[in-house]
């Protein structure tokens, strides 16, 4: 095997090594003697990995790097290292102030939520069908730390290269279209009481989903293994046998909105 490149940030390196593997390039990632970690593959392969590396420089933080490990289950590099694997500041920044909005909106309210302030806050925000405003806001509240930390990683993952690909009024559209849709079909269905972004995360993935099944050139990436998970994740929740509760109708609803938009956005394109 050759070099073909070294790098200080083995997180980043990896991403880099399992995108290759979905561009059918061999690479192994190896302890550099420059820089904390070099990348081989095989003399065949190098004008096509060149080509591919000069692209990741130039933008190393794109949504299908990380994509392709989970795509490839590779999440760990082979050997330690120290620093923040995920880059969380750096990522946050790129993000624009709509899923920055969304984002800090949500944990400010959790916050107050678990200082003392859950009875009025949520009464303030709870679903309510003669308050428009209301069809809205129950998707910034949210219950538990895994509550929040499940959806607003998706959130902003899948949220962020729909806005980099598509703008920010698909984005926003997506958010607000999805919120009233699947809050309205939790409350018919179910009741009042419930609250989560998942509704809103659901559609963004049935969007990019479709989307990127229909156009597949739109630079929007989203694996068949996250979509299996978030299917499964789903189906486990209407049979009742997590250790959480969930709003199932409006996942579903989310799901099948995004979906539905992603269609509808794409024909008109036609």
């Amino acid at each position: 095997m050759v070099l073909l490149a070294q790098l200080d940030n083995i997180r980043a390196a990896q991403g880099f090594i399992d995108y290759l593997k979905t561009q059918n390039i061999n690479a192994k990632l190896v302890q550099g003697e420059q820089k904390a970690a070099a990348i081989l593959i095989n003399e065949t392969d190098q004008p096509q990995a060149q080509a591919l590396w000069l692209e990741f420089e130039k933008e190393p933080n794109q949504d299908k790097y990380l994509a392709a490990s989970w795509d490839t289950g590779t999440h760990n590099a082979p050997f330690l290292y120290s620093g923040s694997s995920l880059n969380l500041k750096q990522r946050f920044s790129q993000l624009s102030w709509l899923n920055q909005g969304v984002t800090l909106l949500s944990i400010v309210i959790y916050i107050v939520f678990m200082f003392g302030g859950f009875n009025t806050l949520f009464s303030i925000l709870q679903f309510k069908p003669n308050n428009p405003i209301s069809w809205i806001t129950p998707a910034i509240i949210h219950f538990s730390a895994i509550h929040i930390i499940f959806n607003l990683m998706w959130w902003m993952q899948l949220g962020h290269q729909i806005e980099k690909s598509l703008g920010k009024l698909t984005l926003l559209v997506i958010f607000l279209l999805s919120a009233i849709v699947s809050n309205w079909a939790q409350y018919l269905l179910v009741g009042p009481n419930f609250g989560g972004l998942s509704g809103v995360v659901y559609a963004l993935l049935g969007f990019s989903w479709i989307y990127a099944w229909l156009k597949p050139d739109a630079g929007i990436v989203i694996t068949k293994a996250i979509v299996g998970f978030m299917l499964v994740w789903m189906l486990l929740g209407f049979a009742d046998v997590l250790f959480v509760g969930m709003a199932n109708w409006a996942h579903l609803f989310g799901l099948l909105t995004g979906m539905a938009f992603a269609f509808l956005k794409v024909k008109s394109k036609k």
